[in-house]
């Protein structure tokens, strides 16, 4: 992928406050009309990611675009095709949400006031109450209805979710993916909560660190990662690149592989283990098995990240 082929596309993205290398290097490719799962534990440079794409601090080395346009020099042109809900739902406390979407539109020549009326009523807000006496999970939904009513190509969301109950969280994302998606539109956006990502993410980016450790569409992470655990003494610590990581608990040993798991198993029964299954893994499992790496490789490499750091096409 390249810079005019994708919806954010980055190269080598640096950002240093003091001494903290909060971004180190990242490069990111994200496809137009992807739905963009972008993962990392507190502190891992996800939000300081999203504040450069919007041009809310600047890069201290790398380059960036969203949209085929460059942050930075052309961020006015960004900034009129992207929607984007932040972490703190910080608005107007003494403005209504009716009078926070009237005043919103304005601003956005393509705003949809079918579409607000629509979601507003499937969100099921208080459209008269003030933004200030609104429940957390109000406001975060008021926030989600003013990205949605700009007809955006780009919604740029972080932690979306946070504050909503089950039912309004499976509207959100229903509507992200059944509604925003489908037409064409990209969506980007971090989350802790990796149930919801598994549900409608069709590409999935974690960092670590300020690094971006891996990037790949889910689809390939559900058909190639496998867990395979075998019974025996004497099995080796690693047998080839595939390895992801190994762990031993008594008698069996616990290896997480790339590809290629049933002939894995296979070369472990001719190692002479007594039982070897091979078992899927689910985002949960394989975000902890990436971020923690370095704590549960056994292999002597536990610093290379380069085999598996990405399975784009």
């Amino acid at each position: 992928m390249t810079a005019t082929d994708t919806a954010i596309y980055t190269e080598g993205l640096t950002k240093i406050y003091g001494e903290l290398r909060a971004l180190d290097g990242m490069t990111l490719h994200v496809a137009g009309g992807s739905v963009y799962g972008f993962l990392g534990r507190n502190g891992a440079g996800k939000t300081t990611t999203i504040r450069l794409l919007l041009g809310l601090a600047r890069p201290t080395a790398g380059s960036a675009h969203v949209l085929g346009r460059e942050i930075g020099t052309q961020q006015l042109e960004i900034l009129k095709r992207t929607a984007f809900v932040p972490e703190r739902k910080v608005l107007y406390d003494h403005m209504t949400p009716h009078e926070l979407v009237h005043f919103t539109s304005g601003f956005y020549p393509r705003w949809s006031h079918e579409a607000m009326e629509k979601y507003a009523r499937i969100l099921d807000i208080p459209m008269k109450q003030k933004f200030g006496k609104l429940s957390h999970g109000n406001r975060t939904k008021v926030c989600i209805l003013l990205a949605l009513g700009q007809n955006a190509d780009l919604l740029i969301l972080d932690e979306p979710t946070i504050g909503l109950d089950p039912v309004i969280i499976d509207t959100v994302l229903r509507v992200l993916l059944e509604e925003q998606a489908s037409q064409g539109r990209t969506v980007f956006f971090s989350s802790h909560q990796l149930a919801e990502v598994e549900q409608i993410a069709d590409w999935i980016g974690i960092l670590d660190q300020g690094k971006l450790l891996f990037e790949a569409r889910l689809e390939d992470i559900r058909s190639q990662y496998r867990v395979v655990v075998a019974g025996g003494n004497g099995l080796p610590a690693a047998t080839s690149a595939q390895v992801l990581s190994v762990s031993r608990s008594g008698a069996f040993t616990r290896y997480v592989v790339s590809s290629g798991a049933e002939a894995f198993a296979a070369g472990l029964r001719q190692h002479g283990a007594a039982s070897v299954e091979v078992f899927p893994l689910n985002l949960r499992e394989f975000f902890l098995e990436i971020v923690r790496k370095e704590e549960l490789c056994t292999t002597g490499e536990s610093g290379a990240k380069t085999e598996y750091a990405s399975s784009r096409s």
